[in-house]
């Protein structure tokens, strides 16, 4: 007897994860940009999951009037996911990974900053057998140089402390297959750096280049004392090398210290009770007390980390659902 095995001809789904804050300005552009993308993929079905982050602005408005303005049927559907406030942008992307159901998932940000140009690029990088394709920026033309020393810095430290590796000029812009965010969504903690969890998985990323384009309108949300924080985050998130080093200075203080110690009893038993100076008693003091404050800033990332986690709280809170 002869078997025949037929060939699974369902279309892949393909999700696209887009969140959204105060982005108004920019929404009738960027999806007129991606639909001229995906219109040529008629091979696979698309899901749209677009998350307003607690926009303040027109945004959800102009979401609510895109979806009921295409015909969002057969090969492409969508969600629209409202937050009861402003959660963070790690949370919105969060929440999208969540409801997807794609076989692949893509992020990217709405602001055309990441081009949908480069999602056929992806896509055939994922049917070649890539697990995860990362978009990684040629040129950082569109930064501040403040920014741009700040970025460098953070990959460099990051890479150095942690034991994983982040490849430099990579963000969010990435494809994500199926396999991969059943792991990722197992993943619970509150405090989140999204780009940190995916390289945690250890899976190999397949590295695509692409040009990073200007904002369409308005400014970024994204600040450098958001920046800042998010770096912060992913160091204290991925080693515990920081407050490590603060044990290993004091303890460089410390024998300093008694050295010094050590110094002023014996010049004392040599050559006789001598006034101390009041310029090095201020400036020890002062040092001593600003390495005790940093370290104990330090610490207290980590205990904060661990206060949110034991709160056991969820990550975000949807305030509708809407599927179109």
């Amino acid at each position: 007897m002869t078997f025949f095995m037929t060939k699974d001809t369902t279309p892949k789904t393909v999700s696209f994860v887009l969140p959204f804050f105060n982005e108004q300005g920019n929404i009738g552009k960027f999806f007129e940009q991606l639909l001229a993308v995906l219109a040529p993929l008629n091979t696979y079905r698309f899901e749209l999951i677009l998350v307003d982050d607690g926009s303040r602005d027109g945004t959800l408005g102009e979401l609510r009037r895109f979806c009921r303005s295409i015909p969002l049927v057969g090969p492409l559907t969508a969600h629209l996911v409202v937050f009861t406030r402003n959660f963070g942008k790690e949370v919105a992307m969060t929440a999208g990974l969540d409801i997807s159901t794609g076989d692949a998932v893509i992020i990217m940000d709405t602001d055309l900053q990441h081009p949908p140009g480069s999602i056929p690029e992806f896509l055939a990088q994922w049917e070649a057998g890539a697990k995860l394709v990362i978009g990684q920026r040629t040129n950082r033309k569109t930064d501040t140089l403040v920014y741009r020393i700040f970025a460098g810095l953070f990959h460099a430290i990051h890479n150095k402390l942690s034991n994983i590796n982040l490849p430099r000029g990579t963000g969010d812009f990435r494809l994500v297959d199926r396999e991969i965010v059943a792991q990722l969504v197992t993943l619970r903690e509150r405090q989140r750096f999204l780009r940190g969890l995916f390289a945690w998985l250890g899976y190999e990323p397949c590295i695509v280049t692409y040009d990073v384009q200007s904002r369409h309108q308005g400014r970024s949300s994204f600040t450098h004392w958001r920046s800042w924080n998010l770096a912060l985050e992913g160091i204290t998130s991925f080693s515990t090398a920081p407050i490590r080093l603060w044990t290993y200075l004091g303890l460089v203080v410390a024998i300093a210290g008694f050295g010094y110690g050590f110094y002023v009893v014996l010049i004392t038993v040599l050559y006789g009770i001598q006034t101390p100076g009041y310029a090095s008693l201020v400036s020890l003091v002062l040092l001593i007390g600003g390495l005790n404050l940093i370290g104990l800033g330090m610490m207290g990332e980590y205990i904060g980390r661990i206060h949110a986690e034991v709160k056991d709280r969820p990550i975000y809170v949807i305030k509708t659902h809407e599927t179109f």
